[in-house]
């Protein structure tokens, strides 16, 4: 069973948004390919287990939950890792990047 998600908009992170000019870079999800997206402004890491074409959604386990200094997580609100969820292409971000904390 799937756990329904309310994903974060990715804004300026949404991989849909990056890839929108240059198609063919674009790599559509397949098995074992981890993706990102956000959820109550943690980075969510899913490893895709199945990916429906027809819906543009990608289907997997929770790897990783990561808060914005990078530190892991086992469970962030209504979510843990080893969940089974689906995340629409239109909800997957890029991954932030780290600031260095001296800067």
């Amino acid at each position: 069973m799937h756990k329904h998600i309310d994903w974060d908009a990715p804004g300026n992170a949404s991989v849909t948004r990056h890839y929108a000019s240059d198609k063919q870079h674009e790599v559509q999800p397949h098995p074992g390919m981890m993706l990102s997206a956000r959820y109550q402004g943690m980075v969510v890491r899913v490893e895709v287990e199945a990916y429906r074409e027809d819906d543009a959604l990608s289907i997997g386990k929770v790897a990783a939950l990561i808060d914005t200094h990078g530190k892991r997580h086992q469970t962030h609100g209504d979510l843990s890792v080893g969940d089974v969820v689906r995340l629409p292409d239109d909800k997957r971000a890029l991954e932030p990047t780290i600031e260095d904390e001296e800067d």
